[in-house]
């Protein structure tokens, strides 16, 4: 797979707009009981698939734009993808302490929280 430059520009606008958790932050969330309670996990393996992707998105972030290859590329439509569709199934109510938000913030969002700043 390969990417123009107009194809990648707009994966990153749309995966910097979704991910609204810096790094830090995501790292804090890895570490709390709430990101392990929620996720899917594979035959075979201990950790979640969202809590994968967690890693991934340090990973792309800690690396310069330049750098990114096609699979990180891959990987941030993934997020995108995920992040939609999840935020589209929002629940009623306060989401504060919910399975939904935590899922999501083991992909880099949390709802709470407005677009990314910067």
């Amino acid at each position: 797979m390969h990417l123009s430059p107009e194809a990648e520009r707009r994966i990153r606008e749309d995966f910097d707009a979704l991910v609204n958790l810096e790094p830090a932050e995501l790292r804090a969330w890895l570490a709390t009981p709430q990101s392990h309670k929620v996720g899917m996990t594979r035959r075979g393996e201990t950790e979640s698939v969202g809590r994968q992707s967690a890693r991934k998105i340090l990973a792309i972030r800690a690396r310069p734009v330049e750098d990114l290859t096609d699979a990180d590329y891959a990987h941030m439509k993934k997020v995108i993808g995920y992040c939609r569709r999840h935020l589209a199934q929002r629940p009623w109510g306060d989401v504060t302490d919910t399975r939904w938000r935590w899922s999501l913030m083991n992909w880099g969002h949390d709802p709470l929280q407005g677009r990314k700043r910067g």
